[in-house]
């Protein structure tokens, strides 16, 4: 164990042993609390202000690992098994509480188990760094550890390093290197890999373009229930085209999506806003920002941002975000609309107060809280 590592440990345990009667946490610890369990035992391990007592420490400690499955009791149970305190040494014990602990999502058990080789732990310690999950996120750490996860087989490791690549998330954008690791990993049957090898495929996007690969991976994906995959199949093509053609306005969003992003049929901007406009013409808020947009780039329409105005309105009274967003840009600009940046500011926040990025980058630059 790292002796930070073991200090950070001990020193909140005996915050906790300080401020609380030691008759008190026995009494707890004998009527089966893990907590109470646990930090007895960290007390008799510590020996502060009573003797030091090993054969103590370890009872309540296992007793709050086994019977309680504490995540820091199985963590310091690993840890007096690797260094044989209060019992014979034994490193296969020691990694076998770690992994309890590290299942529980123990960053130090984890931690341990990475250093140590383990693959999964080192996915698991890259996915923290990745997001920011206990430990300060940090790009370069999550690489460094998806790598050598990666490196060991990790078929989730090898996405999620694909994944930076193909965003360049702590490395430079290298859609080569993306494609390299999601084939790795679209190989052992990761759907999400298999998905994405096929969105590469089917763009030309580090790779040449292959229609028929691509189809290949959407294929393989689909078959494990990946719903971005099966929207991508020309069999769903058919299908969302025979219920669109009755009415459905999931299916007429959606066939509006593939003919916009040329996923399953031939990319055609004017299909797409067709089928659009159904659905937005029945209140379906994602293709009246989708129509909106069309009309505010001249794509499949001819450019009218007076429509476009319309059609994002329609979609940001429904609670929209990218219809917000859009709509804001529309009323700071004068665009389709009369010049009011006040309304462009409300709109903003109103789409930075659900979360979105785009927006609550546009309020900092202003200078505006939300």
């Amino acid at each position: 164990m790292l002796d930070w590592f073991l200090d950070r440990i001990l020193d909140a345990a005996w915050s906790y042993i300080k401020r609380t009667p030691l008759d008190k946490i026995k009494e707890k610890a004998e009527k089966g609390d893990a907590e109470a369990q646990y930090n007895l035992g960290i007390a008799y391990y510590r020996g502060e202000n009573f003797s030091k007592n090993y054969s103590e420490a370890l009872k309540w400690i296992r007793r709050a690992a086994e019977e309680n499955e504490f995540p820091e009791a199985q963590y310091f149970l690993g840890f007096m098994y690797h260094d044989g305190i209060g019992i014979s040494q034994n490193k296969t014990e020691a990694i076998k509480w770690y992994r309890k602990a590290a299942l529980q999502g123990h960053v130090e058990a984890i931690q341990f188990l990475a250093e140590h080789g383990s693959a999964n732990a080192q996915y698991m310690l890259g996915a923290m760094y990745h997001v920011g999950n206990v430990v300060v996120q940090d790009y370069s750490e999550a690489i460094k550890w998806y790598r050598k996860a990666a490196e060991q087989g990790n078929a989730s490791a090898q996405y999620d390093l694909g994944c930076m690549y193909d965003f360049g998330e702590g490395v430079p954008q290298d859609k080569a290197e993306a494609v390299k690791w999601y084939l790795k990993a679209a190989e052992q049957g990761n759907a999400d890999a298999q998905y994405n090898l096929g969105y590469m495929y089917s763009r030309g996007e580090g790779i040449i373009q292959d229609k028929a690969d691509a189809i290949k991976w959407y294929h393989k994906a689909a078959e494990q229930g990946n719903a971005s995959a099966q929207l991508k199949l020309p069999e769903t093509v058919r299908y969302y085209s025979k219920i669109a053609e009755n009415g459905d306005i999931t299916a007429q969003f959606n066939l509006g999506l593939m003919y916009d992003n040329g996923e399953g049929v031939p990319q055609d901007k004017a299909e797409a806003a067709k089928w659009y406009r159904k659905a937005a013409e029945k209140g379906e808020a994602d293709s009246q920002c989708h129509l909106g947009f069309m009309y505010d780039i001249g794509e499949g329409v001819p450019q009218n941002y007076f429509e476009a105005a319309k059609w994002y309105s329609k979609a940001a009274e429904q609670g929209n975000t990218d219809a917000q967003y859009h709509l804001g840009f529309m009323y700071y600009d004068g665009e389709g609309v009369p010049q009011d940046k006040t309304k462009a500011i409300e709109l903003f926040r109103k789409a930075a107060e659900q979360g979105d990025a785009d927006a609550q980058n546009v309020l900092k630059r202003l200078g505006k809280a939300w």
